[in-house]
């Protein structure tokens, strides 16, 4: 084993250590907030069947589901039952959260894996030309839009995107998986794909864009790819295998903090477009005060992000030797 493999296993040790406290943190965080909502769970559960219930059945529901003992009590319990891969059963649902999560967590990772391909792909291209042809028509468009969309939250975009795409000229659905009643074909996940994966996509790409042009543009002053130039290089060559490199590490680091802001989006874009996902259920299980549910999704969105900050530091200190795995 190499020195250098060492250092990137003592990494991914240390970051390891430290998501442990932190995913706890998270869950205790969640279990506290939810119990100071002025909400009650039992009417959540019975919705609008809480007028026609008596008082002796909201008792021994509220003692069923545990919601007269105190929050710690029942994070106790949640906690042990975790132990045992036991998540406890989702009020919101009504079903167990393992099987909750088993049935939207695909179509979550599909929608946020297609959004993060759209965001690379426009930022990578849009971004290398900009720097590239630094001044001209194109980079002034592009940085223009990239400041001017910083500022626009993902639900406005989809509104926007429904607004043109969907109501105004009819190309692609409104929302949903599929078309009512359709079975869940790859041509009506696909078509219904486009729309939330696109504005999942896009609502990430402005900071990747101005990142990529800023970071190229700095490459492409390095001595390696002056001396490139002098040694009468093709422009093409010079930028796409001497400068391109070099500006893709950061960038590598740069989507890895990027994650939350994608989990964040994906919990809006899913809400806006009706998709079944993990994200939308966050919004059902918070209206629900559904603490079973909520603290599994939490701790698996904080997972997500502490997973993919580790994946990407791996990355930049496998692809540069001068990177210090020290994090």
């Amino acid at each position: 084993m190499t020195t250098r493999t060492r250092e990137i296993g003592w990494l991914v040790a240390r970051r390891l250590a430290f998501a442990v406290p932190v995913v706890v943190v998270v869950a205790v965080g969640v279990f506290l907030l939810a119990a100071a909502s002025p909400f009650d769970p039992v009417y959540q559960y019975y919705g609008v069947d809480v007028f026609t219930a008596t008082e002796a059945d909201l008792a021994a529901t509220r003692a069923r589901l545990g919601l007269d003992d105190g929050v710690f009590q029942q994070l106790g319990r949640w906690l042990s039952g975790v132990l045992t891969g036991d998540l406890g059963t989702s009020r919101s649902f009504r079903q167990p959260v393992g099987r909750v999560i088993a049935e939207r967590l695909p179509w979550t990772l599909l929608l946020v894996v297609v959004g993060l391909l759209v965001a690379v792909v426009l930022a990578l291209v849009a971004g290398t030309v900009a720097a590239w042809r630094q001044g001209g028509a194109f980079d002034r468009v592009v940085t223009g839009i990239g400041h001017a969309m910083e500022g626009i939250p993902p639900f406005v975009l989809a509104l926007v995107a429904i607004a043109v795409f969907s109501l105004g000229l009819g190309w692609l659905p409104v929302a949903g998986l599929t078309d009512a009643g359709a079975p869940a074909t790859f041509d009506q996940v696909a078509r219904h794909l486009v729309l939330p994966a696109l504005v999942l996509g896009v609502s990430q790409t402005p900071w990747l864009v101005l990142h990529v042009r800023g970071s190229l543009l700095g490459a492409l002053g390095e001595d390696h790819v002056s001396g490139a130039r002098a040694r009468g290089l093709p422009e093409r060559t010079v930028v796409l295998r001497h400068a391109l490199p070099t500006a893709l590490l950061p960038f590598v680091t740069l989507l890895g903090t990027r994650i939350p802001e994608l989990v964040t989006g994906a919990v809006l874009v899913e809400t806006v477009f009706s998709w079944p996902g993990l994200a939308e259920a966050v919004v059902t299980a918070a209206l629900a005060v559904d603490f079973p549910m909520l603290a599994a999704i939490s701790v698996l969105a904080t997972a997500a992000v502490l997973l993919g900050s580790l994946l990407a530091d791996v990355a930049v200190a496998l692809a540069d030797p001068r990177v210090t795995a020290d994090g």
